[in-house]
């Protein structure tokens, strides 16, 4: 299993420390046993916000956003291909990947 990066520990800490003092706040409750709920709860939010730091971001092509969205390409008179045009973009490779 591999160590948590530092953007994860920050994310998760602030998200525990946050939640449960909002929590606290905004419920009230003075039992021990509400307020250990709510720090399990907090503990729990936590741990899923900083797994969630660690996963890759999805491509922008399937974000629910960006998928009405079209791609608008400009026409030039010129013979040539246009400057925007998606055909252009698709066949560009990174100078790190050219050999």
């Amino acid at each position: 299993m591999p160590r948590p990066t530092a953007a994860q520990l920050a994310y998760g800490s602030a998200t525990v420390v946050l939640s449960t003092l909002s929590m606290l706040l905004l419920s009230g409750v003075t039992s021990v046993v509400g307020i250990a709920v709510i720090a399990l709860v907090a503990l729990c939010l936590g741990v899923l916000v900083s797994v969630k730091a660690a996963e890759p971001r999805s491509s922008t092509a399937t974000h629910p956003v960006s998928a009405g969205r079209t791609e608008h390409v400009s026409t030039s008179s010129s013979s040539g291909p246009a400057t925007g045009s998606s055909s252009a973009a698709q066949t560009r490779v990174p100078a790190s990947l050219r050999r």
